[in-house]
């Protein structure tokens, strides 16, 4: 079963700003009706959501909490019509500032635990509360956001990969067990991204760097990693499931 963008429902977690916004965007540039997900960032979502226009809306939960999950999915289903598509952005507070993280002598499993509840939590609670649509209509696409600091791990974001790595393994068993139902579980993984909140505190010299280094000879973009999600939402990728698409202008490869 293919529907086109155009008939779907997307819920975007943590799309209040940054790469979440840029998806939002993305989605709604396309014609879906696009559900903005946000913890914290409340004037930054309805702003989005009103440049978006009456096919977009705003909405607030923790996604780590499967109380306020299934009561935003309620709102939404009320506001646009149940979510066919589940974009999984949303990321504990970080920053990009290998300086700044810590290292293995000092790091705590509190800071993996609190990435992975998460990444990787977030991403059941959402799915449990689409599972009954999802199974009712033979038809989902579910996006995960992970990193290419998996293969590559050059900075010390120990507990961000940790739940990425996680995040990919999770994706991988939902994939397994939902393709029966018609829904397709695929993760995008960029490197890192000029610019948004969470890469503000990255080093110009860093930016400068990963350019260099990269086939395309420049940093991605929130942009150009939003368009990848949009191919996995799309009738084209209906044979793909259970799949890392690495988004870094072929910084890494595999």
């Amino acid at each position: 079963m293919t529907r086109p963008i155009t008939d779907l429902t997307v819920l975007v977690t943590g799309a209040g700003r940054g790469l979440g916004a840029a998806i939002a965007r993305a989605f709604a540039r396309e014609g879906a009706r696009v559900a903005i997900n946000y913890r914290n960032s409340a004037a930054a979502a309805k702003a989005l959501a009103s440049d978006l226009g009456p096919r977009a809306a705003a909405f607030q939960a923790d996604v780590t909490s499967p109380d306020q999950v299934t009561a935003m999915v309620a709102a939404i289903t009320a506001r646009l019509g149940a979510p066919d598509v589940l974009v999984h952005n949303a990321l504990a507070d970080f920053a990009f500032n290998g300086e700044a993280r810590s290292h293995l002598d000092r790091l705590t499993w509190t800071e993996i635990a609190r990435q992975t509840e998460t990444a990787v939590g977030g991403a059941l609670t959402c799915l449990q509360s689409l599972h009954p649509h999802f199974a009712t209509q033979g038809f989902g696409r579910v996006i995960t956001i992970g990193t290419n600091l998996m293969q590559n791990p050059v900075v010390p974001y120990h507990d961000y990969t940790a739940a990425k790595g996680a995040l990919l393994a999770f994706t991988r068993t939902a994939a397994k067990e939902l393709g029966p139902l018609g829904v397709t579980v695929n993760m995008v993984s960029g490197g890192l991204l000029r610019t948004t909140d969470a890469s503000a505190a990255t080093p110009e010299a860093v930016f400068d760097i990963v350019a260099s280094q990269t086939p395309l000879g420049h940093v991605t973009t929130p942009e150009d990693l939003a368009d990848a999600v949009l191919f996995f939402a799309s009738p084209w990728a209906r044979g793909i499931t259970g799949q890392n698409l690495i988004v870094d202008g072929g910084l890494v490869f595999g």
